[in-house]
């Protein structure tokens, strides 16, 4: 499955939670099509947050919406491989490239 994404000069928007207390996308991950949404993307780019809770509640019945007070959108590189890692709620994206591999 294909999911829609918005995409300017060549970068992706992906939306996530930096602000500690709940994740976003790491505590709907049974939900991928969140971080990529075009609707929820334009929402969180203008900042009403009662048109963002609407929206999600609408859009995905089942969605956790702890950490949506604090919903971001975060430009990546069209193409790059990325993890969205959360720690005590605060989501960091991480691009693969940015990754320190140990060899054993």
């Amino acid at each position: 499955m294909i999911m829609r994404r918005v995409i300017r000069d060549g970068q992706v928007a992906v939306v996530y939670s930096p602000g500690y207390g709940a994740g976003w996308s790491t505590w709907n991950t049974d939900l991928p099509d969140m971080i990529f949404d075009p609707g929820l993307v334009d929402l969180v780019l203008e900042g009403n947050k009662e048109k963002i809770l609407a929206y999600i509640v609408l859009r995905w019945t089942d969605a956790t919406i702890m950490g949506v007070d604090d919903l971001a959108v975060e430009w990546i590189p069209e193409g790059a491989d990325f993890i969205i890692n959360e720690y005590d709620g605060a989501e960091t994206i991480v691009l693969k490239d940015q990754m320190k591999w140990i060899r054993a």
